[in-house]
């Protein structure tokens, strides 16, 4: 009986052993070789990925979490250096993409040359930026919703934004209306995780917006759970502090000013479903509104700006759904306060840091950062939008979005905020 005990034990320990080296060999040649890396030729709905769940096994071993995270946290960082079939996708981007995109087509791109921010002032400047991050987030008397929870506070459902690149070790974390499109697009071809024709593709502009769009498209931190179970925060963790994690922000206004520009200015079906015919009822007291966006711009039912912002002033708004992403807070899309960042770009010096970072990536000659587009929502334009929006509602707004001013050091729009 003793040894019949005994073999069931080995057979389980044997077994966990064989587990944990799956996991180990895993995080070794990065998850892209066993998801991501099988890449598709396009893009799919999103299913169960094969993974590792927990189950009444690990129960009988109360230190298996601990001894996984001092397993796992020998393994190198894996930007260090660059795969050697990477290296071999050096991107030409100087070709000009064609446009098929209704708002890729309306905007344009900048095709002109940008003088390069000196490296040293780029240093610099990264420096003074996480500096301010990270005295407001040390700041008692500095207070906004989620402030004060930690990495593991946060529902699984808030990490959809952060996507990896385990080929490279880097983390984004994409903020929409922050060019977050051509950033996905950089992130897919460093990661090689989309085929063209069975061929990975090399040049972000080729790679069309609605694959950058879909979800399946990326491994999110979100999409950990399924694989790892259990250990998926440990690995969170662990990639959190050996990668290079970065983000992009920009002036919150000017951001929601780009969302409605963007979402209800050019013809978008599902916005028009989801939130237009909502707002067009309850802001501008309209019924029998038409069933489709064309028949509705057809008609000149739109919606305005000063919709758009009692719209996000609404309390019953938020009381029904999250905002959505496009005009979400970014400290509830990228949690800065609990994520440390090592890169913080902007949008107002997007060329500059976005060529500083593929310099500090190590990545910079396999790809270019697409150009810019031409008429990209500028911050001069915020008083004529906002002039006929009321006092009282401007300054209902800027504290809906004060934590992302303040946060990302972005000056308090005062001339906005007094009669």
């Amino acid at each position: 009986m003793t040894k019949a005990r005994l073999l069931r034990l080995s057979v389980v320990l044997v077994s966990i052993f064989m587990i944990l080296l799956i996991i180990v060999y895993w995080d070794n040649v990065g998850t892209a070789h066993f998801y991501l890396h099988t890449s598709f030729s396009r893009p799919h709905s999103p299913g169960a990925i094969p993974g590792i769940t927990a189950g009444e096994g690990w129960e009988a071993l109360p230190d298996v979490d601990e001894f996984l995270a001092k397993l796992l946290s020998s393994n190198p960082k894996q930007n260090s250096s660059i795969p050697q079939k990477t290296q071999q996708l050096l991107v030409q981007g100087s070709s000009k993409p064609v446009v098929s995109n209704l708002e890729e087509n309306v905007r344009g791109y900048d095709w002109s040359t940008h003088n390069d921010r000196n490296s040293l002032d780029q240093e610099k400047l990264q420096l003074e930026r996480q500096r301010t991050l990270r005295e407001f987030c040390a700041n008692s008397s500095f207070t906004f919703p989620t402030k004060e929870r930690s990495f593991d506070d946060i529902p699984n459902y808030e990490l959809n934004h952060l996507i990896v690149d385990d080929r490279h070790g880097i983390i984004y974390c994409y903020v929409p209306k922050v060019a977050c499109t051509n950033w996905k697009r950089v992130m897919i071809v460093l990661s090689e995780s989309l085929l063209d024709q069975g061929v990975p593709y090399r040049n972000p502009l080729d790679i069309p917006r609605g694959h950058v769009h879909n979800t399946s498209t990326h491994l999110t931190f979100n999409k950990f759970w399924r694989r790892y179970g259990k250990f998926s925060r440990h690995l969170m963790k662990i990639k959190l502090k050996k990668y290079t994690k970065f983000l992009f922000v920009r002036d919150p206004f000017v951001r929601l000013i780009s969302a409605f520009r963007s979402k209800f200015e050019l013809q978008n079906e599902e916005f028009y479903q989801r939130f237009a015919i909502p707002m067009l009822k309850l802001y501008s007291n309209h019924t029998n509104l038409p069933t489709s966006v064309r028949e509705a711009f057809g008609a000149g039912l739109k919606v305005s700006f000063s919709d758009f912002i009692q719209y996000l002033l609404d309390p019953r708004t938020e009381k029904m759904v999250p905002f959505n992403e496009h005009w979400r807070q970014v400290y509830r899309l990228c949690h800065p306060c609990q994520i440390d960042y090592d890169f913080i770009g902007k949008l107002e010096t997007l060329d500059e840091d976005a060529a500083y970072l593929l310099q500090l990536l190590k990545v910079d000659t396999l790809l270019r950062f697409p150009p810019s587009y031409r008429n990209r929502t500028a911050s001069s334009w915020e008083d004529d939008w906002f002039a006929k929006i009321p006092l009282a509602w401007r300054q209902q707004l800027y504290k809906l979005y004060e934590a992302d001013f303040v946060l990302f050091g972005y000056p308090k729009p005062e001339n906005l905020l007094k009669d």
